[in-house]
């Protein structure tokens, strides 16, 4: 445990903490003792998460319309964020596992590392308090945020496809036309066509940001300024 405390940059007072939040459903009904699986504390954890990135967004972006917020907010708070953040700290080294799940590949599924990330925050907010669990939390945040564009914040697509709605004989449509580099770091490029007519062109590391990049250049093109 003690490599997973370094990982997480916290000493835990009660160390049982941390093991029931390590101890996955499967290991718990092995051992029938269904009480000791890191369910409840996953409850826990999903509330405490939910409430210090929504007010750190609100402190941090204080123009952004309730709308966005909310979508930027899932988006950090969604089961592939957090299995993301999961792996940066190793968690599934540590969790502990039915002999079926570890078969499956559970130490890997999504899922379980999401839930396990929310589990392990729960432990550390029991142990530590608020402040323990607000900077575990917000180490991750705003690593993410800074790898993001500042036009991932802004949803140009709708703008584009709410202009273009206003004549109902056109049609918008984004195609694909390049994808290039290895699986960790990818790079797409996508156009977006009005009928039959280029409009514009973007690239970004996911089909949806290459697809905001060309929505933004049509608009810019169009002398429409987000």
């Amino acid at each position: 445990m003690n490599r997973l405390e370094e990982n997480l940059r916290y000493k835990f007072k009660n160390l049982e903490l941390l093991k029931n939040a390590l101890t996955h459903s499967s290991y718990a009904n092995e051992t029938h003792n269904s009480h000791s699986s890191n369910e409840r504390l996953e409850f826990l954890g999903d509330s405490v998460l939910s409430i210090i990135v929504s007010k750190f967004l609100y402190e941090t972006y204080p123009k952004m319309p309730e709308g966005q917020l909310t979508k930027l907010r899932a988006s950090l708070v969604c089961e592939k964020a957090l299995y993301t953040f999961s792996k940066e700290l190793d968690l599934g080294d540590f969790l502990f596992l039915g002999k079926g799940e570890e078969q499956t590949g559970g130490r890997t599924r999504v899922s379980i590392l999401a839930d396990a990330f929310e589990a392990v925050l729960a432990a550390m907010y029991l142990d530590g308090g608020i402040e323990v669990a607000r900077n575990h939390v917000l180490r991750f945040v705003k690593s993410e945020l800074k790898n993001r564009e500042e036009d991932d914040f802004k949803d140009y697509k709708t703008s584009l496809q709410e202009i273009v709605q206003r004549n109902p004989e056109e049609r918008l449509s984004y195609v694909l036309i390049a994808e290039s580099g290895p699986d960790h770091d990818k790079k797409f490029t996508v156009e977006v066509h009005l009928n039959s007519n280029v409009i514009g062109t973007g690239t970004g590391k996911s089909k949806k940001q290459a697809e905001q990049n060309a929505a933004k250049q049509a608009l810019d093109l169009m002398g429409i300024k987000e």
